[in-house]
């Protein structure tokens, strides 16, 4: 598959992330605190997906496993919003049946195998290693997320999640530039504000817009937030 076609499957889905980082800064923002709105799991599904099937075809063995981590979890946030049940069954079938084909897919298809993926001689077994590693820190933010959620019997997005989403964001930009890798590096080079301004909102700093008081500004925020659910 062309390489630019693969790069611009790769942006599309840390555009999907990016937006819902956004979803739910605006949302926050709006009411002077953290929010875990249900949008933003809607489409960590979707961007999920995406950024797996781009990871089989980089041949990159983080990604897989980064991706592969955490899909239970966004669904498992869905139910406690007690907005899982709400999607279509169709949707809800094919966001279990495609993540699993993958997974059928690396086990015993002929191209973009498990075994092709994590014997790529492009990447050196160090930088393997912190690419993974990287993957598994960022992704444990939702590890964390999840039992902190369960305690609370509610989707929740926790002060120690937004401190490992920039550790592990700084490790995966590091990754990126070893591996030249332009979508991985626009993805943490963009999240790392949201990351910093949910942990402000976490001590209590309040909502921009409110310090800004600026009223057109302050109903644009209003209306796109009473949009996000």
């Amino acid at each position: 598959m062309n390489l630019y076609l693969i790069f611009a499957l790769g942006f599309f889905a840390q555009a999907l992330f990016f937006a819902r980082t956004i979803a739910q800064w605006f949302k926050s923002e709006q009411e002077g605190k953290v929010i875990s709105p249900a949008i933003y799991w809607q489409i960590s599904l979707l961007g999920s997906i995406t950024m797996f099937t781009y990871g089989v075809l980089r041949n990159d063995i983080a990604i897989v496993v980064g991706q592969t981590f955490v899909y239970l979890i966004y669904i498992r946030n869905l139910q406690l919003k007690n907005a899982w049940n709400q999607m279509h069954i169709i949707l809800r079938v094919l966001a279990i049946l495609i993540p699993l084909s993958y997974i059928g897919w690396l086990i015993f298809g002929n191209s973009h195998t498990m075994s092709e993926i994590a014997n790529n001689e492009e990447i050196s077994f160090f930088w393997k290693t912190w690419g993974i590693t990287a993957q598994i820190t960022f992704s444990f933010r939702f590890v964390y997320q999840w039992i902190f959620s369960e305690k609370e019997k509610d989707s929740v997005l926790p002060l120690g999640f937004w401190i490992i989403s920039i550790i592990g964001s700084l490790m995966n930009f590091t990754y990126s530039i070893i591996r030249l890798d332009p979508v991985i590096f626009a993805a943490h080079s963009l999240g790392m504000f949201i990351y910093l301004r949910n942990i402000l909102l976490h001590y209590g700093k309040g909502s921009i817009l409110t310090k800004m008081n600026i009223p057109i500004l302050n109903r644009t925020f209003k209306k796109i937030s009473d949009k996000i659910k």
